[in-house]
């Protein structure tokens, strides 16, 4: 397990953070369109080459989590493929491994994620290709008799599951529970939902005797819904954060990673600069694992085929949120 802690350490190392370019194709294919690219093979492996490929990407981002296309193909205009060209930039690679949320049976407008069957067997061809981490997302929903106590276990023992089979495989597991952001909830109702996934999901991560230092939690903010009318201010919000990951997270994780899940990549920024310089005094790094967040201005440029300013947009991002985790933007 030496060498998951080291990797995990290295994840969260001080000042960095990492780039969530694991849009599966549909994802993808939705973003594109709504800049007016056409999504195709080739145009993926394009955008995503011009991101990687950024000049001091590596000052700021210690990992990245793929998309299977991607981890499989080369850079575009070389004969390197993405993992060995990350690994020659100083970068970890990292793979997302589940194969999407679907439908929960007997559970209206809940979900369970999917992908343990073969799992193993993937994830040997991963390591072999480069991987050093990799990614599962569970979402929790905020509803009318929502989320469900089976919804949670179930998702909650899935993770636990893709944890343990990642650590046997010399794979630091990347640990999403994912509270969403939407729905007419306060952000009480969310203090309280992700105390009570987090408590669960750590329950099941030490019944299937996953060391918790060998893992990275890539969680939610503590947030009101989206169609709440609720407004709360930066301090509040930092505040119930902090709460929910204190009472609920082990001194042994080395770092946790927020996910920007439907912020703005200003507030995303703000919320984890404000952490980071009010809470100086605790157990783990905290840092950023952000898609949209660090993406959203580099693809309009990339839209408009200007590739230098959608790599310096991009290192834009990347250096604020730098700032950020170290508690000085």
């Amino acid at each position: 397990m030496k060498n998951l802690h080291l990797i995990a350490k290295k994840m969260v190392s001080s000042g960095k953070g990492i780039l969530a370019a694991d849009e599966s194709t549909p994802t993808c294919t939705k973003r594109f369109e709504g800049v007016g690219i056409e999504s195709s093979e080739k145009s993926r492996n394009g955008y995503r080459s011009t991101l990687l490929s950024t000049e001091g990407l590596e000052k700021y981002i210690s990992g990245v989590i793929l998309y299977d296309e991607t981890f499989h193909q080369n850079l575009q205009g070389t004969d390197k493929t993405i993992p060995n060209y990350l690994k020659q930039k100083g970068i970890l690679t990292g793979i997302k491994v589940d194969t999407g949320a679907k439908k929960m049976a007997n559970h209206d407008n809940e979900k369970i994620t999917e992908g343990l069957d073969g799992l193993r067997e993937r994830l040997q061809v991963y390591k072999m290709a480069g991987a050093d981490f990799a990614k599962w997302r569970a979402v929790i929903n905020i509803g009318k008799d929502i989320p469900s106590r089976g919804c949670i276990y179930a998702n909650a023992h899935a993770l636990a599951r893709y944890a343990s089979l990642c650590q046997e495989n010399d794979i630091v597991p990347v640990v999403e529970p994912e509270v969403l952001m939407d729905g007419e909830h306060h952000i009480e109702q969310c203090l309280i939902t992700t105390e009570e996934t987090l408590k669960i999901v750590f329950q099941e991560l030490r019944c299937l005797n996953v060391d918790l230092k060998g893992i990275i939690l890539k969680p939610n903010m503590v947030l009101p819904g989206k169609k709440s009318n609720q407004k709360c201010d930066q301090d509040q919000i930092i505040k119930l954060t902090f709460e929910a990951l204190i009472n609920n997270v082990p001194d042994e994780v080395p770092g946790i990673a927020f996910l920007s899940g439907g912020q703005t990549s200003d507030d995303a920024a703000k919320r984890l600069n404000l952490l980071n310089k009010t809470y100086n005094e605790k157990p783990w790094n905290l840092t950023f694992s952000y898609g949209r967040a660090l993406q959203k201005d580099a693809l309009i440029k990339f839209a408009e085929k200007k590739f230098k300013e959608t790599q310096k947009n991009l290192l834009h991002r990347a250096h604020m949120n730098h700032l950020a985790s170290l508690g000085e933007m």
